[in-house]
């Protein structure tokens, strides 16, 4: 996990970014001026900083300069600004990545990994494993266990599986899984979610009408508990 400070001034915006953020395991301190971020930056170093352009107090590139004044922590800029000579100019200054709004959960997991891999924090986001007691799924070894046996996991069975049990007790839309599990976009029906759960579920012992871990609420999606 890393820490990462979000400047975002749209409270809307930097609600949803802060969720996205936080479901990553990242921990996030949000602010929405730039002399904020240059307070908090110079009290505590973050992992990660994620820019806006359009701050009330402050362009987001004077920020960009200053902020490299004081630290050489990687930012990634999320704007809606898409000129090209733009996005190389602040490249040129010092960002690390560039995003254009709008953009979807998925590509910021994407950005925010590739960046923290790259610059050497790679270790610090590493994904924590999850045990229920009869249940243990590991992202960084990417295997599960049942009652202490390993299961046998397609890629895909894995990464539906881990997802579910990384946000315990929410539930889980369709259009999400489509959208950060499977990356596409929920453009109409699609069985796909169907054969995979189809299949986790067998592995874990359990039927839709008998879940054990898995628990489908109907006409809204997917809740990952624990039995109890």
């Amino acid at each position: 996990m890393a820490t990462v400070l979000l400047v975002e001034d749209d409270h809307v915006v930097r609600d949803a970014l802060l969720r996205s953020l936080t479901d990553l395991g990242h921990t996030v301190h949000a602010t929405g001026t730039a002399l904020d971020a240059l307070r908090r930056v110079a009290a505590e170093i973050p992992d990660l900083i994620v820019l806006d352009l359009g701050l009330p107090d402050l362009d987001g590139a004077d920020a960009l300069r200053m902020l490299r004044g004081i630290t050489d922590t990687p930012i990634i800029i999320a704007t809606a600004r898409d000129d090209e000579v733009e996005i190389v100019r602040l490249l040129r200054a010092g960002a690390d990545d560039y995003m254009v709004k709008p953009f979807s959960s998925a590509h910021l997991e994407a950005r925010v990994a590739t960046v923290l891999r790259r610059t050497g924090r790679a270790s610090r986001v590493e994904p924590e494993v999850i045990d229920t007691g009869s249940l243990r799924v590991d992202p960084g070894e990417r295997q599960a266990y049942l009652d202490g046996t390993a299961l046998a996991l397609t890629r895909k069975e894995f990464d539906l599986l881990a997802y579910l049990a990384a946000r315990p007790g929410r539930v889980v839309s369709r259009r999400e899984l489509l959208e950060e599990v499977w990356r596409q976009p929920s453009i109409g029906e699609d069985q796909t979610i169907d054969v995979h759960l189809y299949w986790l579920r067998r592995k874990l012992g359990e039927s839709a009408a008998e879940p054990r871990f898995l628990h489908t609420v109907r006409g809204v999606g997917i809740r990952f508990a624990a039995p109890a």
